[in-house]
């Protein structure tokens, strides 16, 4: 029997550091994770906008750049086509990216299991034809129907996706729900086995603090960033996307409590009546929570409309 093919330690090839990362600082070259965190966190939108810049050429979250641009493979399990073409060109327009020329590839199939032989071929098919340089799929609780929690039932699926990476060389994404915070480490929240969690070279996690996101970054072979802040807001043409919160007083500052305080503060705060979506942009909030908002406070006297939009008595 022929043994395995060894080769000394020195002889192992060696990777230029600008090859260490796909994303830098944030994902690393070829890297299979995780994007984790709590429902309502933002995930998809930190996928996306992972996915536009890696398709784009354009420095992630506008601060971390793309050090292997190339096309991305996507499937969005959770959002009908047209939200997800809305999210992609929002977070496109934003990050001055081209979108109709954007090299990000949509998955239109109603469903993508991996625990299915069929759908293995089907996506190893995909990835060998597009030779993407990032696999996103969002999120992994819709791409089977197994127990999480069961290490055999999961590490087969993962070791599929380490498979596609390494065949490929395309890093790959998955974006998994958390637990409730309470652990020492964010991975550790991860739902099911712990096998998701040890599977990652990249990891991104996010938690909320009141309306701001705090964004943690592990890696399996580099030295991991400090914490970030975020959070989703809308630019004055109403593209929503993720951004980078750096000025320490914003950090500090105490929030309203409710979406009545902040519509009320916003209105205080402003030297003319205020459309919807000006509300939006300054309680940064969505449309919805707004408009709800404002109906209250109009039946409860408390805000009034005026030329269009809306005022304090």
């Amino acid at each position: 029997m022929t043994g395995f093919d060894t080769r000394r330690a020195a002889k192992l090839a060696q990777q230029p550091e600008e090859r260490r990362w796909l994303v830098e600082d944030l994902w690393s070259s070829q890297a299979v994770g995780v994007i984790g965190g709590e429902p309502k966190c933002c995930k998809s939108f930190l996928a996306l906008d992972i996915a536009v810049a890696v398709a784009s050429s354009t420095p992630c979250l506008r601060h971390f750049a793309v050090c292997s641009p190339g096309p991305v493979l996507l499937f969005a399990a959770e959002d009908a086509l047209h939200i997800v073409r809305e999210r992609l060109e929002g977070i496109a327009a934003v990050a001055g990216a081209d979108f109709d020329h954007l090299d990000v590839h949509v998955i239109t199939a109603p469903t993508v299991r991996l625990d299915l032989d069929g759908h293995r071929r089907q996506l190893r098919a995909t990835v060998a034809r597009l030779r993407p340089r990032l696999v996103v799929l969002d999120p992994f609780v819709r791409l089977h129907r197994c127990d999480e929690n069961a290490a055999s039932e999961v590490a087969p699926m993962l070791a599929y996706l380490r498979e596609l990476q390494r065949t490929f060389d395309a890093g790959v994404l998955l974006v998994h729900h958390a637990r409730k915070a309470g652990h020492a480490r964010a991975g550790q929240a991860l739902r099911g086995s712990s096998e998701i969690h040890a599977w990652g070279d990249s990891n991104l996690y996010l938690q909320r603090k009141s309306d701001l996101l705090r964004l943690t970054v592990e890696h399996r072979a580099a030295a991991a960033i400090q914490p970030l802040s975020l959070e989703l807001s809308a630019d004055d043409d109403g593209a929503v996307a993720l951004r980078i919160i750096e000025d320490q007083q914003r950090l500090e500052a105490p929030q309203p409590a409710s979406p009545l305080e902040r519509v009320e503060s916003a209105l205080a705060q402003a030297s003319e009546p205020l459309s919807m979506r000006a509300l939006r942009v300054a309680c940064r909030m969505r449309t919805a929570t707004v408009s709800d908002a404002v109906s209250k406070l109009k039946r409860e006297g408390r805000v009034v409309d005026h030329d269009g939009g809306f005022r304090l008595p």
